[in-house]
């Protein structure tokens, strides 16, 4: 059901364009994050941000949002290094 949630957002506000400052770790924040990387370039950044938001995701829906933030924010690093 969480991930359900989760992936209901992340479609719902993927046209939303994602600011270079770092954001919080919110689920409207993560959503932007990853809209903002089905816009880059294919490449290695773009796959290393994939596995990042890819385990912040899992990480959620384990109830672990300590872990889900720490790898939102190597994401957004990722994301800004380009």
């Amino acid at each position: 059901m969480k991930i359900l949630i989760a992936v209901a957002m992340f479609s719902a506000l993927a046209l939303t364009p994602a600011s270079a400052k770092m954001m919080a770790c919110t689920g409207e924040n993560m959503a932007k994050s990853n809209g903002m990387m089905s816009g880059m370039p294919d490449g290695p950044g773009k796959m290393a941000m994939a596995k990042e938001m890819g385990m912040a995701n899992t990480d959620i829906s384990k109830g672990n949002m300590r872990g889900a933030c720490m790898h939102y924010m190597k994401a957004q690093k990722m994301g800004a290094a380009k």
